[in-house]
């Protein structure tokens, strides 16, 4: 056998491609240091020792005394927290005499062995990735962080093949069972590494991927032919060693075709490691023993010994040896007796002083603790792990093109999860459309899946989720019986989409797939998977990668393509933005909440359709009991204008059911000697009409005392109070046809701009006879429903609990009590809450998902809501030649040398629209910029008399910041 590794092709030996990084650097200090060392401190070099930074005083006095007595070249940190390590290493590196090589096993980034760290996706998942460029930023991310911690040498990648599913300790570990994706994604993270001055050690040579024991617990044999090895398991190895591989570190397996030595470790054998990988891979890199104390090795060599036969088969740095006094003992007698040189000893150390130098340890300096935890943990770094998780997300069936979900109106929509956290799963699901959400425990009865089964039978698409767990990457990831029987049963009375959050092996213990309308694998349990999902079910997100192995149901490399259809949810990274740059949003905001302009706020911000910005502040009340959440309703004021009555208009334009340039009369019944006949809809939206700019209706319904007329409310519901103005206050059921009257016999003024309420009123009249129908129920199922908006309606008491709906005012001057979901307008109110002009309430998010869609000229989630041209003439300026900048309906910028307007004095484009209301509310879309703006408030509680808001200028003042911020990367 040695003589076949022998024969492999030289063709690349000492070429400059594939020398590790370190050959090319200054040997002057690496000589000095090597002819000021005994032959003891030589050997001492070459072991690198196992040290914790969350173990008692006794360890640290215990790694002190290797350091100061023995000259150990290096420590391998385990368990234990950032800043604890980052002392431990100055505390170290100071009492050596030559500074140590610091490394950890850091396969999915640090927090594989400490806390308070970001946790990348294991290799399996990156494995479906198939833009090997992102594992590559990966490698220089973690490779950052190594740096910053002071780790000179990552444990990474695992290049192993897993060719068995039932392998329990490589697995998830593994890039998948494809040797050349392997290749492709190894190369990718070891020149990320490298590249940010970490060495990479590639592991575990041969190959453990075939394996189906552990050999931390036992020693495990492969009889595979060289051949077989050669083909599939070494095919990664030689690829990284060819360009330029800076380690390598070689398992605890038996190979009889390599080595059939009884009971012989690949560590301990010199056929496999100065045979094989030095020799006939001329690989000149470090090579790495694995842990010396696991039971591959250590069952059948004691202390030193093992570490000796070790060193004879040729490694250079000998890892967590169990007794280092003992073993340099051992191999000083191996050189007395000529087993090994003092110049193969010297050729060892020479390389691992080659390393220190690279990795700048000649010019060692204590590392900074300053801000150690924010540097580690960036926002970028965080971006760039939702990324990965999201490109890995993996299409497995997609019957009819069900996903992304289209028609949200058809859908009656369930989501049961099973297994363990799926909280982010749901809250981001909950963005996207209305979902009842159930959750059954893995393990569960055949009564609790009756259960289920029963009270899922009413919906017409239920997404099925498994969740395993994600706590480490050796974790069991079988899917149970009960848990398949229940989702075969489930599939054969639903429309079902089908999410595991688990290993793909996972997917062989579903009895049949092909039963499931969609199937999503998304390999690990982490909270980015779980957005990404979610998105990808309602096309946030797409999806465009392959399975990394097979299993019983699919093959090696299948997936499907997705598109994105709706907006997405990620970091301001996402888009170029750095987070930092809109902290100063946060300090307007909360600046306004300590100086009372308003209890508390929501803030969102899109662009390029990517919310960047989705932040709630402060409280619902200055008494500070319950927080602002995202989920909240505010009441949205004058914006119902736009969001409700416009939209409706612009569905009967679109139908050809009206034209704006025609007179009110032509859909109005209007008495000859009215005034208004003669106005157009159009002067009417841009607040061109003359128009008065409000009525007081509600004070003609007070008695000289301001106490509420008897002949006009009562305490209670009945046929003749019918209108519910608040809470035990309602109307008379006639009453609104004497505010329409009031209103047609208002005077009019000069026909120039001055912001009226009046027209909407009239336009809800004619909105209403025209579909014989009322807008509330006409916009719900035209646009609200359509679009997925959860929150979006007139009404919310009918449908949420009060504790969601931030109040507004408490009026003392009509109804004398805190308005908490009845609505503010006292004239929307005496309309029994649905008015033209006021009455939805929402949440940032469903509001700026409207925007989006008008953004979007009418069009998201694949539907066409509206035309092109009618987006655009709705929202360009009406009458800019009076020095009118309104739209029709929507609220423009500031023409040229005006002032005033709902837009900061930043150049808005002047293709942008929006509309601010009287509670504190504003909303901005700018198609230049395919920007849009949400500021959501209640600055009037506890009385509209509070102006501070308006005078602090904070809406615009935000507005201001968000412009500076996607112009920086424009």
């Amino acid at each position: 056998s040695f003589l076949f590794f022998s024969e492999r092709d030289h063709s690349n030996a000492g070429s400059e491609k594939n020398l590790p990084p370190f050959y090319n650097t200054n040997s002057f200090w690496v000589d000095s240091v090597l002819n000021s060392f005994s032959l003891e401190q030589k050997i001492g070099q070459l072991f690198m020792v196992a040290a914790y930074s969350n173990k008692s005083d006794t360890h640290v006095k215990e790694i002190e005394s290797l350091i100061k007595n023995h000259q150990i070249g290096g420590l391998m940190f385990m368990q234990g927290g950032p800043v604890r390590q980052l002392r431990l290493t100055n505390r170290y590196q100071s009492i050596s005499k030559v500074p140590l090589m610091i490394a950890q096993d850091a396969e999915w980034g640090l927090s594989m062995r400490i806390d308070s760290t970001f946790r990348f996706p294991w290799q399996m998942t990156l494995g479906a990735i198939q833009n090997d460029s992102l594992v590559h930023e990966m490698g220089l991310e973690i490779a950052r962080q190594c740096q910053r911690l002071g780790v000179h040498i990552n444990f990474a990648p695992v290049v192993d093949v897993n060719s068995n599913p039932k392998n329990p300790i490589i697995n998830n570990r593994s890039f998948g069972e494809n040797p050349l994706r392997v290749s492709q994604h190894s190369l990718a993270y070891m020149k990320g590494l490298q590249e940010g001055n970490v060495l990479a050690c590639a592991k575990h040579f041969p190959g453990h991927g075939d394996t189906d024991s552990d050999s931390h617990k036992t020693l495990p044999t492969l009889n595979h032919s060289f051949e077989r090895l050669d083909s599939i398991d070494l095919v990664p190895f030689n690829s990284l060693i060819q360009n330029g591989l800076g380690s390598i570190m070689v398992a605890h397996l038996n190979i009889p075709s390599l080595d059939n030595t009884t009971a012989l470790a690949s560590t301990l054998s010199e056929k496999i490691v100065n045979g094989l990988l030095k020799d006939s891979l001329d690989f000149k890199g470090l090579v790495f023993t694995d842990a010396l104390n696991m039971k591959g090795v250590s069952q059948y060599y004691e202390p030193g010994v093992v570490d000796l036969k070790a060193l004879l088969a040729g490694n250079d740095v000998l890892l967590f040896a169990e007794d280092v006094p003992k073993a340099i003992q051992e191999i000083l007698k191996a050189v007395k007796n000529n087993l090994i040189s003092v110049s193969e000893i010297d050729k060892r150390c020479r390389k691992i002083l080659m390393a220190k130098h690279w990795f700048g340890l000649h010019n060692f300096t204590p590392i900074s603790e300053n801000k150690l935890v924010e540097d580690l943990n960036t926002p970028q770094a965080k971006f760039l792990v939702n990324k990965l998780f999201e490109k890995s997300l993996t299409v497995l069936q997609n019957d009819r093109k069900l996903f992304p979900l289209r028609s949200l109106d058809t859908l009656k929509i369930a989501a049961v999860c099973i297994g363990e956290n799926s909280e982010t799963y749901e809250r981001t699901l909950s963005n996207y459309a209305k979902i009842d959400f159930y959750y059954l425990d893995e393990q569960h009865t055949d009564q609790e899946r009756k259960s289920m089964l029963d009270k899922l039978v009413d919906y017409n698409l239920v997404l099925a989720s498994v969740h395993k767990s994600n706590d480490h990457a050796w974790k069991s990831y079988r899917i149970s019986q009960d848990t398949d029987l229940f989702l075969q049963t489930l599939a054969l009375q639903s429309k079902l989409i089908l999410s595991v959050f688990a290993n793909p092996y996972s997917i062989s213990d579903l009895l049949m797939t092909y039963s499931f309308d969609g199937l999503i694998m998304a390999y690990q349990n982490a909270d980015a998977s779980q957005s990404a999902v979610a998105q990808l079910i309602f096309g946030g997100v797409g999806a465009n990668a392959t399975l990394p192995v097979s299993n019983a149901h699919f093959s090696e490399g299948f997936g499907l393509q997705t598109t994105t259809s709706r907006i997405k949810y990620d970091l301001p990274e996402a888009l170029g933005i750095h987070s930092s740059q809109l902290l100063l949003i946060d300090s307007i905001a909360e600046d306004a909440i300590l100086k009372e302009a308003t209890p508390g706020c929501q803030i969102m911000a899109i662009k390029n359709g990517v919310v960047f910005y989705n932040k709630s502040f402060g409280f619902h009340t200055y008494k500070k009991e319950r927080k602002v959440l995202n989920s909240d309703l505010y009441d949205l004021a004058s914006l119902t204008k736009i969001i409700s009555t416009v939209p409706s208009l612009m569905m009967m334009v679109d139908n050809n059911q009206i034209d704006l340039s025609k007179r009110l009369s032509e859909y109005l019944e209007l008495a000859d000697t009215c005034n208004k006949r003669e106005l157009t809809l159009k002067e009417i939206l841009a607040h061109q009409s003359g128009l008065a700019a409000w009525i007081p209706f509600y004070k003609q319904t007070l008695q000289e005392d301001a106490s509420l007329r008897d002949s006009l409310y009562h305490t209670s519901y009945s046929d003749t109070f019918t209108i519910k103005v608040a809470e035990n206050i309602y109307l008379h059921k006639e009453y609104s046809d004497t505010i329409i009257q009031q209103i047609l016999d208002s005077e009019l003024n000069e026909k120039k701009y001055k912001y009226s309420d009046l027209g909407y009123y009239l336009f809800k009249d004619i909105i209403e006879k025209k579909y014989n129908y009322p807008l509330e129920r006409l916009v719900d199922d035209a646009f609200y429903k359509p679009l997925g908006l959860t929150t979006m309606g007139y009404l919310p008491l009918e449908h949420f609990d009060t504790t969601r709906i931030v109040p507004t005012e408490f009026d003392y001057y009509y109804r004398s009590q805190l308005l908490q979901g009845n609505v503010h307008d006292m004239g929307a109110a005496m309309l029994g809450g649905i008015g033209g002009h006021a009455g939805l309430f929402s949440n940032a998010n469903d509001l700026a998902i409207f925007m989006q869609m008008l953004l979007q000229k009418g069009q998201y989630g694949g539907k066409k809501y509206f035309k092109t041209q009618t987006v655009d003439s709705f929202t360009e300026c009406q009458f800019c030649d009076d020095d009118n900048r309104r739209g029709a309906g929507f609220d423009k910028a500031a023409l040229e040398g005006q002032e005033g307007g709902p837009a900061c004095d930043c150049n808005p484009s002047p293709l942008a629209f929006g509309h601010s209301g009287f509670t504190g509310t504003l909303v901005w879309a700018d198609p230049q910029e395919d920007f849009i703006y949400v500021f959501l408030s209640n600055r009037i509680h506890p009385t509209s008399d509070n102006q501070k808001l308006l005078k602090m200028d904070v809406r615009t003042k935000i507005m201001n910041e968000f412009y500076s911020a996607i112009r920086s990367i424009n």
